[in-house]
């Protein structure tokens, strides 16, 4: 794909220096130094002036995406899928993002969110992630401009106890749109639960099937996700961003609010887990990152999505529960891998 002259490579350039430790031979954890991710770097593109969507489709942008979202081209993304800063102050990749008031945040939002709306089709759908606090300022901002459809809460099974307040072990998505025409695919995502009482009707299995592995029901999803696991080290799509989103989580909203081909955009991509997960179900996509070290991390898993194309929890067009590797794995080897077909 030729280039104009408005996006070109990623010069190299300092990063955060690499963090060494003896850690054990199961440990898949990326971490790549800039440094020896030279290549990967080399793969993104920044911006000077605006693009057309050849030359961004299937690509890292690195940069802020305040100023990289007006460059792009409008009315062509499908899905929107943003996980902003939480309203708290932390460190990503040596750049830190500080806690804002009530209106700070707010107004914080009201900034990306404008920035990116324009690059939405009519159709489009948007998710954006945050924790309880920053929702209280996020919602207001969505009710502005959007139609709200649902609020997502998943369990996160990891987190630090507290000694003066309740442990923080869910986050939540806000689903909305900007009509009332969108993509919705509900079968896409539907979730594989045993049957702990099953009901038979002339003897037959009524809304369930029977199988080796056990008795199990495709359910319909719901807006609680109790089986998302975060990323740990022996997982391939680990690395070590401090936040990163699990590719189940993405695939869910992924396959529920796009089809095959479509443009899914994440302006806050981080190490490029939305990216990853819509090459890897087929669709095209446009990540924007402002942090060089994160933007090697996504363009090594881009790379590695090249000839692995699993998602952990999703096999055979269903999402399955959590500690049920030997089920999956058994019913891959009797269905095949239950693989996506190409974009």
């Amino acid at each position: 794909m030729e280039e104009t002259e408005s996006a070109r490579s990623v010069p190299s350039g300092a990063g955060m220096p690499p963090r060494r430790r003896a850690r054990s031979a199961r440990n898949k954890t990326i971490d790549l130094s800039i440094e020896d991710g030279q290549q990967y770097l080399a793969r993104c593109l920044t911006l000077s002036g605006s693009a057309a969507l050849p030359d961004v489709i299937d690509r890292t942008i690195s940069g802020d995406c305040l100023e990289v979202l007006p460059l792009l081209p409008r009315g062509s993304v499908d899905l929107l899928i943003c996980d902003p800063p939480y309203n708290q102050s932390r460190s990503f990749a040596g750049k830190r993002f500080s806690s804002k008031s009530h209106s700070g945040y707010a107004e914080y939002t009201e900034k990306w969110l404008c920035a990116a709306l324009p690059l939405l089709k009519r159709t489009g759908s948007v998710y954006v992630c945050c924790d309880w606090k920053s929702g209280i300022d996020i919602v207001p901002v969505l009710e502005r401009h959007l139609t709200i459809r649902n609020r997502i809460t998943w369990q996160r099974e990891k987190g630090r106890g507290a000694m003066r307040n309740w442990k923080s072990g869910m986050e939540d998505i806000w689903f909305a749109t900007l009509s009332d025409s969108y993509t919705f695919n509900v079968d896409a995502v539907k979730v594989r639960r045993r049957v702990l009482a099953p009901y038979r009707e002339n003897g037959q299995p009524k809304d369930w099937e029977e199988t080796e592995e056990g008795r199990f029901r495709n359910t319909f999803p719901s807006n609680f996700w109790s089986d998302i696991s975060v990323p740990y080290w022996s997982m391939p799509e680990n690395t070590a961003h401090p936040t990163q989103k699990p590719e189940k989580l993405l695939a869910k909203l992924i396959l529920a609010s796009s089809n095959p081909g479509d443009l899914v955009l994440d302006p806050f991509l981080g190490s490029g887990s939305t990216s990853v997960t819509a090459k890897k179900l087929g669709r095209h996509f446009i990540g924007i990152e402002e942090s060089a070290q994160y933007c090697v991390w996504a363009e090594k898993r881009l790379e590695m999505a090249e000839s692995d194309r699993s998602i952990q929890g999703y096999r055979d067009g269903v999402f399955w529960d959590r500690n049920t590797s030997h089920e999956q794995l058994t019913a891959g080897k009797n269905a095949g891998s239950g693989e996506p077909p190409e974009a």
